[in-house]
């Protein structure tokens, strides 16, 4: 019998009495694992209300107190990172190591959260009119929920999203990706073993129809979502209508330029393994190389041979370092991608449709695909492909390079690789990219800087993380008082007794 997962809400994992359960499968084998499940509307609405019953009590807990669970939690997750891991590798795909660095990223962002009580501090300012003095305060505003992708089902949730929302006093309520629902689940066990109080934080799995719930319900006051533009939008348009705060992590095409002074033997290694790690399957990937004409043919035939020597297989095995997509139909859309590709007109160099893995012939795997002479009417590279194929685009210099990443309709992250300071320095003024790299092709930043993609890759005000997240997930209140001396007091009171007399 196939496991079958349960939801959790008000501190309790329960079971759906859906009939309708979603596969979660072994990327690596395509056995099926599990079944998750397609949570009802009642179950969802009970989530959002146990949310909403555990905000007075969590939300008036001394900040300070809040924070301790935050550090019992990292403490743990540093003794479960290899089991976590597994449990990743094995439902995502994601080689070994980058299932660790995943758990890192996680453990990274609740160090951040531990640190709440200095970033809720407020500001205030006295005499700001003759005795009156003013103070802002940062406040908790209630039930926040997170649609999260099947990508990071670790640090996005656990790290991106609850440690800076429960710190900052709100309750949550988190759609996992019922692609990989295990290691959220496994993640809020270990939540819950650092005292986390019941209800505080709620998970569920469920189609996009019972998701929209949360989009119009009165108690959830905002959505953080990733995902796909077109799903990002319906997000944004819907959650804002019924006023909630929204921040909608979307599409990417990152590209890369390089220039004919790069260290190019690095620079390729550096490319292969942002455009191939995690099969792909990020949002930080780096797809598109731009290259200076003079160096191209030297820098893609480097490219080509660092990418044969990546190792591919079982993702949980430790010398795997590219493993499988997500699963079978995924699958099919990227070598439909590369198909495309090919009818397009842009040059196969690499081609990863036909790989077989000895011992897992029916897991998801894709090899390293890359396409040479990619034009900007080719939709393979301008559009998300979401796996691992790299597209070259040449160009004469910088200034055709720049214009060509700034016409793409995405902004998540751009990378040049010089070594030359003027054009490093133009670039980084210059890109429309949030989120710059010189000579880093994974510019990601680290938790206390915002998560900042621009354009159609995000739409909302306040990013993930960073000072972004605390003012994401508070509100502020702005207090003005004024006090009186005993003696103002009195001249009071005896004025208005005057008056009373002189009127009577």
């Amino acid at each position: 019998m196939v496991k079958r997962l349960k939801y959790f809400t008000n501190g309790e994992w329960k079971n759906s009495k859906t009939e309708k359960y979603m596969p979660v499968y072994n990327a690596s084998t395509g056995e099926l694992m599990a079944e998750t499940p397609c949570c009802t509307r009642e179950e969802v609405n009970e989530a959002i209300q146990a949310a909403q019953d555990a905000f007075p009590a969590w939300s008036n807990m001394p900040v300070q107190k809040r924070t301790e669970i935050m550090f019992n939690f990292k403490h743990i997750l540093d003794n479960h990172v290899d089991e976590l891991a597994t449990i990743l590798s094995m439902e995502m795909g994601k080689s070994l190591d980058e299932a660790r660095g995943e758990i890192f990223k996680t453990i990274e962002v609740v160090e951040l959260a531990c640190g709440t009580p200095m970033m809720m501090q407020g500001d205030s300012l006295m005499e700001v009119s003759a005795g009156h003095d003013t103070v802002l305060y940062r406040e908790p505003m209630g039930v926040f929920a997170g649609i999260v992708p099947f990508n990071f089902p670790a640090m996005i949730p656990f790290g991106w999203l609850i440690p800076l929302c429960i710190t900052t006093g709100n309750t949550f309520v988190l759609k996992a990706a019922s692609m990989v629902p295990q290691t959220g689940m496994r993640l809020l066990d270990l939540l819950v073993e650092a005292g986390l109080p019941a209800g505080v934080v709620n998970l569920v799995t469920c189609s996009r129809k019972e998701a929209e719930i949360v989009l119009e319900h009165p108690d959830i006051k905002g959505v953080s979502y990733i995902g796909s533009t077109k799903v990002g939008r319906h997000i944004y348009k819907t959650a804002a209508a019924n006023g909630k705060r929204v921040q909608a992590l979307c599409a990417a095409k990152n590209h890369g330029l390089v220039l004919k002074d790069a260290v190019l033997t690095r620079v390729a290694r550096g490319i292969i393994n942002s455009g191939f790690g995690c099969a792909g399957e990020r949002c930080m990937a780096l797809p598109v190389v731009v290259v200076e004409e003079e160096i191209a043919d030297k820098f893609v035939s480097y490219l080509v041979q660092f990418a044969k020597e990546r190792k591919i297989g079982c993702a949980y095995d430790p010398e795997t370092e590219l493993g499988p997509v997500i699963n079978a139909a995924h699958k099919e859309s990227v070598n439909d991608w590369i198909g495309k590709g090919i009818e397009e007109g842009a040059t196969l160099l690499l081609d990863g449709r036909d790989v077989v893995v000895p011992g897992f012939e029916k897991g998801f795997f894709v090899g390293p695909t890359i396409f040479d002479n990619v034009t900007e009417e080719m939709t393979i590279g301008s559009q998300e492909i979401f796996g691992p194929v790299l597209c070259i685009k040449r160009v004469k210099n910088f200034e055709e390079g720049l214009a060509l990443m700034n016409a793409n309709e995405f902004a998540n992250g751009s990378c040049i690789f010089t070594q030359n300071g003027y054009y490093a320095r133009e670039f980084a003024r210059r890109t429309n990219g949030g989120m710059v790299g010189v000579n880093v092709g994974i510019p990601v930043p680290v938790a206390y800087f915002p998560f900042a993609g621009h354009k159609n890759s995000f739409l909302g005000d306040l990013h993930v993380y960073g000072k972004d997240g605390v003012a994401f997930f508070t509100e502020v209140k702005v207090v003005t008082s004024r006090w009186f001396t005993e003696e103002d007091i009195y001249d009071i009171k005896i004025s208005t007794w005057e008056g009373t007399i002189t009127k009577e």
